[in-house]
């Protein structure tokens, strides 16, 4: 043994080069392939055998479970299989190996793609896969005169025996895509740990970059999007665990110490940032670490007037809300109904404040027919004028704003203007029970 080879590089074991499959049953009443690349597998022997009328009887041969266990080899599948007479003949189907430079540019290019290592985990072939790699000069699936046959029945071409063991392979193809990566070279286990040392290195050097004064866009230029990273979990280097939950958001530090501030820098500004930031970023722990985080459904990044209304809500001095109300384009009026708003719901109450919108016809009638069936027989029932997406009780001072997501926000009439006066609801009667509430409680008493 060389003296520079790492001791744990002596017992590491050598990597399996064959794989050996039992003889499948017969396959009776189905086709051979289901999978695309079976089929695709298929197709190279039709188009390679001469004789169309040998693939037919291989097919019969396979179907009748005339083939035996099956040997995969890279380069090499090789399966006894007995003759209409039952004589056992020895099969061979060549396929050429892929090349050590072919084998770089392919681990590189799944490397690239954490997607592509999800759907090789998930013993998947997507077809965006082949393309690629067919795009940077390899061939995976076998095309026309790539399938070689050696048979003991002295046949020069594909004849019936080893038409039936492609039709076996395809069976097998069907089940693990790794199949043919052996066939081309490569076990799965070999090709995983030469995956995962790319990813690592490539890691590695992405912190080396960053350390030595990269910045943080070049160091990241290789990255990946999480939910990719999270998918090829199996093979990347484990994710580190969860942070543990955090009860109170830190105290936002002091930036004004008695030194002046640069021009253009507001402090005050600053701090509040700083605090309203980490209370969201709190908030969005706690969330993530809640049961049933991972099944939910993202939340849609808001837009800058909505998270102008988001910061105000938290609650900064007018100078800060003086600039978040222009930065938005309200005034400070319109800002702080826009902050009564979000406190009732977040950004779907601020949509039913500033939005109004006609109803798609489903959504119009499955809201009328609510209304319809929201009071009990013999129950007063309030005299609604419908307008697009509200409905106004006339002479009550009150209205309900149908949302897109299907819910009811109630409002009230202050001082001549619609205002939020409650939660949404999914009932319209409750929703109006908030809304009248709320008017008897110092509302206007005259609708509009």
């Amino acid at each position: 043994m060389r003296e520079n080879v790492r001791q744990e590089d002596a017992y590491r074991p050598a990597p399996a080069r064959e794989r050996v499959f039992a003889a499948l049953p017969p396959a009776r009443g189905h086709a051979f392939a289901r999978t695309w690349w079976g089929l695709a597998w298929l197709k190279a022997l039709a188009d390679s055998a001469l004789d169309g009328r040998q693939v037919k009887q291989g097919r019969q041969y396979a179907r009748a479970g005339a083939v035996g266990a099956v040997s995969v080899r890279p380069g090499r599948i090789t399966a006894v299989v007995q003759g209409r007479d039952g004589t056992p003949y020895r099969c061979d189907v060549l396929l050429h190996e892929l090349s050590a430079a072919d084998w770089d540019r392919f681990l590189d290019l799944v490397a690239d793609r954490a997607g592509h290592i999800a759907a090789l985990l998930d013993h998947d072939m997507p077809p965006h896969l082949v393309e690629d790699a067919a795009a940077a000069g390899i061939d995976l699936l076998p095309g026309i005169g790539d399938l070689e046959a050696e048979c003991g029945c002295g046949a020069w071409d594909h004849c019936s025996h080893t038409a039936a063991l492609c039709h076996q392979t395809a069976r097998l193809l069907d089940e693990d895509p790794f199949v043919l990566l052996l066939m081309r070279g490569r076990g799965e286990q070999e090709l995983l740990d030469d995956l995962q040392a790319r990813t690592v290195s490539r890691a590695r050097q992405a912190a080396e970059q960053f350390a030595s004064g990269g910045s943080v866009v070049e160091a990241a230029a290789e990255g990946i999007p999480a939910a990719e990273a999270y998918a090829a979990r199996d093979i990347l280097p484990p994710l580190p665990p969860p942070p543990p939950a955090v009860d109170e958001p830190g105290a936002a530090p002091v930036l004004g110490g008695g030194t002046a501030p640069a021009p253009g820098v507001d402090a005050a500004a600053l701090e509040f940032l700083v605090g309203a930031t980490a209370a969201r970023a709190q908030r969005l722990l706690a969330d993530a670490l809640a049961p049933g985080h991972a099944d939910a459904p993202p939340q849609a990044a808001l837009t800058r007037a909505q998270d102008a209304v988001r910061l105000a809500a938290a609650g900064p001095g007018p100078r800060v809300a003086a600039r978040l109300a222009s930065g938005s384009g309200r005034t400070a009026k319109a800002l702080a109904l826009a902050v009564r708003a979000w406190e009732y719901g977040g950004a779907p109450a601020l949509a039913a404040l500033e939005e109004e919108w006609t109803a798609e016809p489903a959504a119009l009638a499955r809201a009328t027919a609510q209304l319809a069936t929201a009071w009990e027989d013999g129950e007063p029932r309030p005299r609604l004028r419908h307008d697009r997406n509200r409905w106004t009780v006339v002479g009550g001072g009150a209205q309900l704003r149908y949302g897109r997501d299907g819910r009811w926000w109630p409002y009230l009439k202050e001082r001549g203007q619609w205002v939020p006066a409650g939660p949404a609801a999914e009932d319209p009667a409750s929703a109006l029970v908030a809304a009248l509430t709320a008017v008897r409680g110092g509302g206007d008493e005259e609708g509009g």
